[in-house]
């Protein structure tokens, strides 16, 4: 008995036959999950087309619009897919999502094979499945979590031993061999504010107008978009306030010429070692930013789900606007569910103009590809 869809899935690929729906369920396409349900009359169950159970004789299958549909004819849901659930996608996210809380609310990082049984899975589908979700693996989140609570504990702890040890270290001498990585300086300079820490910077020109490139000795820090170049090194001044802030040498203009390359060839991409500061949750957005293909968007939504919190759609749209290195964290390839631009941190028309010169090489690249597979 074959019922037509009643509430199909927003995100579900619009399955009109049978046979469709059939070469769904042989292809185990998730994007069906929510379309339909299908049963198998030998087995008694009925399943999501995504389900990785063996595939069953065609003439033992049949579709209905809806797990009550299939119930209301006799069937049981699958124990393996687990039809009556949120779809895999959804599942995952929660799982993930669900992970980092742990990981936030322990004073302890949690083993792998701790956040494994709490979520059911086996250690090394769990950290494949926490890396694909997020972009860092379980230790990577916990120590961005940490270094997060340690910059917190340092701008109001009367000493640096007492932030170490409130942000969860068991000894000042571990954190002390990741304080670098962690801060971007040492914990006694970041609670002076970058006293002592030399910033190089210069300012350029670009087809986007002026651009300021700096690096601190671990990588580039601040690329910034402007109008008045003197309004951008006062900004940069701003987020460094005791840093010591050095124009740039001859040697440092390559960085910025490598920038304004970049801006012109799209898809040469940015080879430059970055200081990427930012929370946890910060850096999560940033890492599935820089996963976003040049010429290619994602909605906030979407990046959201990426990192397994679908709900922080919001606060994924604060990250972006708070990234202090355009281009080479790509927040202008973040756009709205519904296509439309958005807001960008460095305006609108810059946005627009780097997503269009991005497009514009990708279909070259394409065209050029194209034609040499034509010739002889």
């Amino acid at each position: 008995m074959t019922s037509v869809a009643e509430n199909p899935s927003p995100t579900a690929k619009p399955l009109l036959d049978d046979e469709a729906r059939w070469r769904a369920v042989v292809g185990r396409d998730p994007e069906a999950d929510g379309a339909f349900v299908y049963s198998v009359k030998t087995t008694g169950v009925y399943c999501r087309p995504s389900c990785p159970s063996r595939t069953a004789l065609r003439k033992n299958v049949e579709f209905y619009a809806t797990p009550r549909d299939a119930e209301a004819a006799g069937y049981r849901p699958c124990k393996r897919c687990r039809p009556t659930d949120g779809s895999l996608a959804e599942r995952h996210a929660a799982l993930v999502a669900r992970a980092c809380r742990i990981i936030e609310e322990f004073e302890a990082i949690p083993t792998l094979d701790e956040l494994a049984a709490a979520s059911g899975i086996s250690g090394y589908h769990f950290h494949r499945l926490f890396k694909s979700q997020t972009g860092l693996t379980p230790k990577g989140y916990a120590a961005a979590h940490r270094a997060r609570r340690v910059r917190d504990e340092l701008s109001r702890s009367p000493t640096v031993a007492a932030a170490v040890y409130r942000a969860g270290f068991n000894s000042s001498g571990r954190f002390y061999e990741t304080s670098n990585d962690a801060l971007g300086m040492t914990p006694k300079a970041f609670r002076a504010g970058g006293s002592g820490e030399s910033i190089r910077f210069a300012v350029g020109e670009s087809r986007l107008g002026p651009i300021l490139v700096a690096s601190s000795e671990k990588g580039v820090c601040a690329i910034l978009f402007g109008e008045d170049p003197d309004m951008l090194a006062r900004e940069l001044q701003d987020r460094f306030p005791n840093a010591r802030i050095i124009g740039g040498d001859a040697e440092f203009e390559r960085i910025i010429a490598e920038v304004v390359g970049f801006l012109e060839s799209p898809t040469l991409g940015i080879d430059l070692p970055l200081d990427i500061r930012g929370t946890a949750f910060q850096r999560r957005v940033w890492e599935a930013l820089r996963r976003i293909p040049a010429g290619s968007t994602a909605s906030y939504r979407e990046i959201a789900e990426r990192i397994g919190q679908p709900k922080s759609v919001r606060a994924v749209a604060q990250a972006c606007g708070a990234n202090p290195i355009a281009v080479a964290i790509p927040c202008h390839r973040v756009i709205r569910t519904d296509g439309s631009l958005s807001g960008y941190r460095w305006g609108v028309e810059r946005k627009a103009e780097l997503l269009r010169r991005e497009r514009m090489e990708r279909s070259a690249s394409a065209s050029h590809a194209e034609g040499g597979k034509k010739k002889p």
